[in-house]
């Protein structure tokens, strides 16, 4: 087999794994983001869209160094104990069939896992070489996400910040209880959140350094993935060790990837997430991370979901701005953001053009990008309210 055969034989589950997506779960497509870039074929190797921070999208290679795999995770296509056919690169090789990619400008950026062989620090170990080969040997400046494997030790968690543009490591379940039924091998804290708990230690405490490209003056961003709806875990759960990673650590993006059944896995039998609760938790996910929403602030229901029917904003703001419209011309940008139709770009358009004039008419927050059919019920401009027929604009 050659390399750009492996690179194909890999990516076909490469789907599973959501990073860098482009869009939040929605049906149907699930996962999302995921497929060949524009001008692809069946017979290209699949290039992802991958969005950059600034809305930029780039073509990701989504790749692993090996497909073997010493752990035994119930729903993992690599698993262990599945009958299937492996694939191993050298961290040599890696690099060399990337940047073949990369020359051809098929792809522009490398996303970069593996299966756990011969224990967590020596498939570490072998990601930081093809990492450093690309880096100093190829001359590679261009986006590398790298993963972190479990049971890496800290220096090697440094050293991968120093090469990458982001690190991450999959948590795959809420906390230890549901890890374990996907993961029985897998220790929560002490392998998997640990890792990112070091790498905010290492961004308070030492000023960046030795990184590539060297003009770089940051730290790379980190980001997770969980498997939604393979452990019985509920959303409350899920978003609650969110809140906490995008808070305490940092965390730049939680990636939720809705389970799908694998054949020849423990949980094969079990039936697919419904794509709409993937798509609720990115909603609610964002609003943790960038609205100024607190857990109590979402509508979860008596088992701990989010209601499929209803994007988790809108239903906060029928409960709590009922009978309580807000003006414009006076709201805070906290409370702009409160407000559905008002995103964080809106919110600032929103300050900045009232500070001129009072906005009076819904022409001119239609101008402005606002959608009055969303916003419309939940505000006054300049102390009256939007006419009914607007709605639906």
């Amino acid at each position: 087999m050659d390399t750009l055969d492996k690179f194909k034989s890999i990516s076909q589950y490469l789907r599973y794994e959501p990073a860098e997506e482009t869009r939040s779960g929605l049906p149907p497509a699930c996962p999302a983001g995921v497929g060949p870039a524009s001008g692809g074929t069946d017979e290209d190797v699949p290039v992802f869209h991958a969005a950059m921070p600034g809305g930029r999208q780039i073509s990701l290679l989504k790749t692993l160094l090996t497909t073997v795999c010493e752990r035994n995770c119930t729903y993992c296509a690599f698993r262990s104990g599945r009958d299937t056919a492996r694939t191993t690169f050298g961290p040599d090789e890696m690099a060399a069939g990337f940047m073949a990619l990369h020359r051809a400008r098929r792809v522009e950026g490398l996303f970069l896992s593996s299966g756990v062989a011969g224990g967590g620090v020596r498939t570490q170990d072998r990601l930081l070489a093809a990492a450093e080969i690309l880096r100093s040997k190829h001359d590679f400046q261009g986006y590398l996400h790298l993963k972190i494997m479990p049971g890496a030790q800290k220096a090697q968690v440094e050293r991968a910040m120093q090469l990458a543009d982001r690190v991450s490591i999959n948590l795959e379940g809420p906390n230890p209880l549901r890890l374990a039924v996907l993961a029985p091998q897998k220790v929560f804290l002490d392998e998997l959140l640990r890792p990112l708990e070091w790498v905010e230690e290492i961004r308070r405490s030492q000023p960046p350094r030795g990184l590539w490209p060297r003009q770089r003056n940051r730290w790379p961003s980190t980001s997770t993935q969980f498997v939604v709806g393979g452990a019985d875990e509920n959303d409350l759960e899920l978003l609650s060790i969110t809140r906490h990673l995008y808070h305490q650590l940092h965390l730049s993006r939680a990636y939720f990837s809705g389970f799908s059944p694998v054949p020849g896995t423990p949980l094969e039998g079990q039936p697919a997430v419904n794509p709409w609760r993937q798509h609720r938790l990115y909603q609610a996910s964002f609003l943790l991370r960038d609205y100024g929403f607190d857990l109590e602030d979402l509508p979860f229901e008596g088992a701990g979901d989010l209601p499929l029917d209803g994007d988790p904003k809108l239903a906060w703001a029928r409960r709590s701005l009922a009978g309580a419209r807000l003006e414009l011309n006076r709201a805070t940008r906290e409370e702009l953001l409160r407000i559905p139709g008002i995103g964080l770009h809106g919110a600032e358009v929103i300050i900045q053009n009232r500070r001129d004039a009072r906005l009076k008419s819904p022409e001119q927050l239609k101008r402005l990008g606002i959608n009055l059919g969303r916003a419309g019920e939940f505000i006054l401009l300049d102390g009256k309210t939007i006419p009914q027929q607007l709605r639906l604009l």
